[in-house]
């Protein structure tokens, strides 16, 4: 791995495909980005109308970004961030907002989508702490050795898995990716994990279905609320207060929404410490 961009290796992966929606485009369309196409702008469309709040959700979602990484800095000094699942580069990003606190704040956003990591190329270069790797975010063996000569796992690190895992199928087994990465981290390192949920069977089935078919199988499941919980009943794991809620309710910087429209899905997880 060089010193800052992306890592050695990034051009073993496949041209990206402007005629098949990616879950990076989408997301980056829900927040009214320009990296993005008409087959991924017209998905989304799909999406929102089964799921109306889905481009203030993904809004939601980024806002809690910001706050847990600038929590985590603050409030936990950590100085070394790996991002699984980063997605595209957009306003106020993971390493924007911990270097403001911390100058030599250390990130590694590690993501698979072609387009992803083209436009980490581009933009990561100039910062000597930052670097994106190419990895699936379940090959933790890989991602451990990519990092090595970057992050210190004598030392806290933060591991985030923000809005992603949902795009792991229950095959992949999403508990066993924090497990795996729980091992790895040191004393005093957090965790932080959230997914789409639904109380709303319907909701959960018809979401699945588009997403999957029209990224081509790369996407997993909206879960119910237990079902994440679950995530995070893991030794060592401890969550810490507000607990695992809407993270629109997550330390907001302003008053959250204060009711759900029936059948609304949620971003929902937390935070939690490795002891």
């Amino acid at each position: 791995m060089g010193v800052g961009g992306v890592a050695e290796g990034a051009g073993a992966f496949p041209q990206f495909d402007p005629d098949r929606p990616s879950v990076a485009r989408m997301h980056d369309w829900l927040l009214d980005g320009r990296n993005n196409y008409d087959s991924d702008r017209l998905a989304g469309e799909e999406l929102l109308r089964i799921a109306p709040g889905a481009r203030e959700l993904a809004r939601s979602n980024r806002a809690f970004l910001v706050r847990v990484v600038r929590h985590i800095a603050t409030r936990y000094g950590i100085r070394q961030f790996l991002d699984h699942g980063s997605g595209l580069p957009t306003r106020k990003n993971v390493h924007q907002v911990a270097q403001a606190v911390h100058r030599d704040c250390k990130v590694v956003y590690i993501d698979n989508d072609p387009m992803v990591l083209s436009y980490g190329r581009a933009l990561l270069d100039e910062n000597p702490n930052v670097t994106i790797l190419p990895a699936d975010l379940v090959d933790t063996a890989k991602i451990r050795a990519g990092v090595q000569d970057r992050i210190d796992f004598s030392r806290p690190v933060a591991a985030l898995f923000v809005s992603v895992l949902h795009c792991l199928p229950d095959s992949k087994d999403p508990r066993a990716v924090i497990e795996r990465t729980v091992r790895q981290l040191a004393e005093g390192s957090v965790v932080v994990a959230c997914q789409l949920v639904s109380g709303s069977g319907r909701i959960r089935r018809q979401v699945t279905d588009l997403m999957t078919e029209r990224t081509g199988g790369r996407w997993g499941q909206v879960r119910t609320e237990e079902e994440v919980r679950r995530f995070f009943d893991i030794d060592r794991l401890t969550v810490q207060a507000p607990g695992l809620l809407d993270v629109a309710r997550w330390e907001p910087d302003s008053a959250p929404p204060t009711r759900r429209a029936a059948g609304e899905w949620v971003e929902f997880g937390g935070l939690a410490t490795v002891e």
